[in-house]
């Protein structure tokens, strides 16, 4: 099982955010690409970057700053936030990064997210935001009338990375990762599933690794990291 850090973007900044709440997002006053140079000095391979902006309008106005990232970290990458169209898809693409995670299209436009797997296979992983067990889209602002299985049914026979499964109630709040969710979807999904949301430490990534299962890809990371609830040279020694 692979632990991913988290680099959550708002108005170029690294914030972390609770239960999704633009409104209430805490800004740790870091460099985004000192934090992405850290991560890979401590043997980290892999990175979440959401672009918070591009999630909830579709701007993409921390281009710049994930494009340096991607650049200077030479750490395999997976971005996700308002990548809506084969266009931006494209240009992420061309700029090098290793998977693109596709979430409200994946509600709301699946002939491109299947053109999308189709034109890079194995390079796409769908992001499923839920509360309840069904998903939200536009930054987690719409609930949709989809559960998180119905967006799994759809994707059957294209080549999809894995998924991400959030549960919103949880994510930012360090109270502990929804075990029961987790497992109902592991046991559920045809695709192989990253774990997001609510990691308080290290016994989360310990209990994770406890269950064992084989459907469970990878778990990220992110408030518990910047909140110094949790050692990265441990969790990567």
């Amino acid at each position: 099982m692979i632990i991913i850090p988290a680099i959550d973007l708002l108005d170029e900044k690294v914030v972390r955010l609770k239960k999704g709440i633009m409104e209430d997002a805490t800004e740790y006053g870091h460099d985004p690409r000192d934090v992405a140079l850290m991560f890979a000095e401590l043997g980290v391979e892999r990175l979440h970057i959401v672009d918070l902006n591009g999630a909830r309008t579709g701007e993409n106005q921390n281009f710049n700053i994930i494009k340096e990232v991607v650049k200077k970290s030479n750490l395999q990458i997976e971005v996700g936030g308002g990548i809506r169209d084969m266009a931006r898809l494209d240009t992420y693409m061309d700029m090098g990064i290793s998977y693109a995670i596709l979430g409200t299209v994946a509600v709301k436009d699946p002939e491109f997210v299947k053109a999308a797997a189709k034109k890079y296979p194995n390079k796409i992983i769908l992001g499923i935001d839920a509360k309840n067990m069904m998903a939200a889209t536009e930054g987690w602002y719409e609930e949709s009338s989809l559960s998180v299985f119905d967006i799994i049914k759809r994707y059957e026979g294209c080549q999809i990375d894995s998924i991400i499964f959030t549960d919103i109630e949880k994510d930012g709040m360090l109270s502990g990762i929804n075990v029961e969710q987790i497992k109902k979807v592991a046991d559920n999904s045809i695709f192989p599933v990253i774990a997001s949301g609510g990691v308080s430490g290290i016994d989360d990534i310990k209990l994770l690794r406890s269950m064992d299962h084989k459907n469970i890809k990878g778990c990220i990371v992110g408030k518990a990291i910047y909140e110094n609830k949790i050692n990265l040279e441990e969790v990567f020694s």
